[in-house]
């Protein structure tokens, strides 16, 4: 039997697809639609919203294919544009950075239902937050990108991301104590 490195497959998998091969299109998609669905859930709340971003992402992976130039992760260079269609997406429902009163007027309620440890929990507690700050939180948090990597995509200033992520992160933390989730408790 003769083993074929998954690099190489990937490589032949996506050249089928530059060329217009549809089986090779489907099977990327149905390879990476779950879990870029999650990427775009992260950042937009609506689940509806969330898929049609996915979608929109993945016209603009096939529009762009020819240009992966497979020096990366190739799911990492479909996530990036899944983060950059998110974002734009939010940019266009007029995306802001908030200050502290639009924060104290928010109200936040989380279910009783849900466990310390359910993601569904967590991205509920995340989706809480004002858009401004979730934004830079999972772009920081989650995703791993530099204050100034942050603040380039979002035109923004560095000292503005890090500062969104401060709030982001406080606020969490108030929350996380309301709910008698703090580190302590959690550790026993």
């Amino acid at each position: 039997m003769k083993v074929i490195s998954f690099y190489s497959n990937e490589k032949k998998l996506i050249k089928r697809a530059v060329d217009g091969n549809q089986q090779a299109q489907r099977t990327i998609y149905d390879k990476f639609a779950p879990k870029m669905l999650s990427v775009c859930r992260r950042y937009i709340k609506d689940i509806h919203y969330a898929e049609d971003v996915m979608v929109n992402g993945f016209v603009k992976v096939f529009k762009g294919l020819n240009s992966f130039e497979h020096k990366g992760s190739f799911e990492g260079w479909i996530r990036r544009i899944m983060i950059r269609e998110s974002i734009s997406f939010l940019r266009k429902r007029q995306f802001v950075v908030y200050d502290d009163e639009v924060v104290d007027a928010n109200q936040f309620h989380f279910s009783e239902e849900s466990t310390p440890m359910d993601v569904e929990h967590i991205q509920a507690m995340i989706d809480t937050l004002p858009e401004g700050y979730k934004m830079v939180f999972v772009l920081h948090a989650v995703e791993g990108y530099k204050h100034n990597e942050i603040a380039e995509m979002l035109d923004i200033s560095e000292g503005t991301s890090k500062s969104q992520l401060f709030k982001a992160r406080k606020l969490l933390q108030q929350n996380l104590k309301l709910k008698g989730l703090t580190r302590s408790r959690t550790q026993k």
